[in-house]
């Protein structure tokens, strides 16, 4: 019988195999958008039945399923889920693992002191789901085309709106862009260096992740001792999947930045010696990605 920790492991194993295929295809499976053809949005997370949107990890290993097979929808499901809702799974249709994680409590005695005291166990299993391109019958909502998108190459209102909230020092100029811890500042070229707007706003969701990581806000640190080192391979992910993960949220395209091509080679070394490595950034991301959601409350709450 297969224990928890190795099924677990198996999880972690199952997961980040998916990732490394397609890294080493020489792509990125957050990068592309997907779902450009359904009417969820020319970007979106990937979405339960019911509307809502899964995160962390459970995010990538959609996108690079979705990217495997060309799936435009980015609604996923349960065999069971599809069957209470009139659908049916196609015969010989293979599913995408995904991950759910939480806490049990349970009652144990103090050696010391003999009192009962709750003891948290986290535990994690995975499950299996399938797009909707994959099932039949299903409400037709579920199979909706997307409809002609704006222009470009507009300054996109909301997108001004959310990181005008963020309240980074954002300097403009030159022909690079990065956040630089020591002055806490974003460097970014001129909107009209871009190729578009969503190049733009792509590259500043990217520095915006890196800009969480400073110690008066997520104080995120993976050691890092010089440019190019296993710790930069790892923040640079993070902001990598931060990036995939917010502008999905603000129905952005993530564009492919020539400067991170050069990256696979490093992610791929940290991904194969440590399987686990995917779940921790990713994890990462979404913390960035929820502080920097969070602020947008706080300054509405603010301004009231």
């Amino acid at each position: 019988m297969t224990s928890d920790n190795s099924a677990r492991q198996d999880i972690y194993s199952r997961i980040t195999d998916q990732i490394v295929r397609s890294l080493e295809q020489g792509i990125k499976p957050w990068t592309q958008p997907w779902n450009a053809a359904h009417a969820a949005g020319p970007v979106s997370r990937p979405l339960r039945f019911n509307g809502e949107t899964y995160s962390g990890i459970n995010i990538l290993t959609l996108w690079a399923s979705a990217m495997e097979r060309s799936f435009a929808a980015p609604i996923w499901m349960t065999f069971r889920q599809a069957k209470e809702l009139g659908g049916h799974v196609r015969k010989g249709e293979k599913g995408a693992p995904v991950v759910y994680a939480n806490t049990i409590v349970k009652t144990d005695v103090d050696e010391k002191t003999g009192d009962d005291v709750d003891v948290t166990i986290p535990f994690m299993k995975g499950y299996t789901v399938f797009n909707v391109e994959q099932i039949e019958d299903l409400p037709a909502h579920y199979y909706a085309r997307a409809e002609s998108t704006s222009n470009p190459d507009e300054r996109l209102a909301h997108a001004e709106a959310f990181f005008a909230k963020v309240g980074a020092s954002i300097q403009n100029g030159g022909n690079s862009a990065y956040y630089r811890m020591a002055s806490d500042h974003i460097q970014m070229p001129s909107f009209e260096a871009f190729i578009n707007a969503q190049s733009y706003y792509a590259t500043l969701a990217h520095e915006s992740v890196h800009w969480t990581r400073h110690p008066s806000r997520l104080d995120r640190s993976f050691e890092q001792q010089r440019y190019g080192d296993v710790g930069y391979a790892k923040e640079e992910l993070v902001a990598e999947l931060g990036a995939s993960f917010l502008c999905a949220d603000l129905g952005l395209k993530l564009e492919d930045r020539p400067d991170h091509a050069s990256y696979i080679g490093s992610w791929l070394q940290v991904l194969r010696s440590d399987k686990r490595a995917v779940f921790t950034a990713a994890a990462h991301a979404q913390r960035a990605v929820d502080y920097l959601h969070g602020l947008q409350c706080a300054r509405r709450d603010a301004a009231a």
